[in-house]
């Protein structure tokens, strides 16, 4: 049987690198893949874009109303009619924004169609609180495992800390795309809360 992997780690911890290296293990031998991110995530539009400078583009895109299990079903179909093989794995990027009826999809998808699916994510947002697709995952997964990332003081760091220009803010809607305006720093548990003030949560 299949699993359902989730890995993740805080922001600069190389999630969408090593979901792209692991695509590439898979092909290289001679396995089809299919790569998925949710369509909130404007970065690169249709590309999965790493820190690294390494982009491929996604194979769909996941809306809100997608159905994930369907979705890959489709597109498994059409890998199948057009090269007589078969798909090996799908892969998530950003899989934080992902509902929980989407990981549920992704779990039938590794238990019911025996394709690994490995999810590639944040657990929590600038304001330490769960993402509901990380806290699906965290629940149900097969296999957790966190990708490490250092703080700016040497620390393992855990949080994100969201800062707009060279102030750090802790308040505002949950899901703000890292950009232009808004970006997003690693911090220890000790450099998040030295920031925030103490605070932990929504203020």
């Amino acid at each position: 049987m299949a699993k359902l992997y989730f890995r993740f780690g805080a922001m600069n911890s190389g999630k969408s690198t090593a979901m792209l290296q692991a695509a590439y293990n898979y092909e290289e031998r001679g396995q089809r893949v299919l790569i998925a991110k949710p369509a909130i995530d404007t970065k690169g539009e249709l590309r999965i874009v790493s820190r690294l400078g390494v982009t491929r583009e996604a194979d769909f895109l996941i809306a809100p109303t997608t159905s994930v299990r369907e979705e890959f079903a489709e597109r498994r179909a059409a890998v199948r009619a057009r090269t007589g093989e078969d798909v090996h794995c799908l892969l998530i990027d950003e899989a934080q924004f992902l509902n929980a009826s989407q990981v549920d999809d992704a779990l039938r998808i590794a238990i019911l169609d025996d394709v690994p699916v490995l999810a590639y994510g944040i657990r929590s947002d600038f304001q330490t609180e769960g993402f509901p697709g990380s806290i699906r995952l965290l629940e149900i997964a097969h296999s957790l495992e966190e990708l490490k990332t250092i703080c700016r003081c040497g620390r393992k760091a855990i949080f994100n800390a969201r800062r707009i220009g060279d102030r750090y803010v802790f308040d505002g809607d949950q899901v703000a795309i890292d950009g232009e305006h808004v970006t997003y720093e690693s911090l220890c548990g000790s450099c998040y809360l030295e920031e925030s003030g103490g605070v932990l949560g929504r203020p």
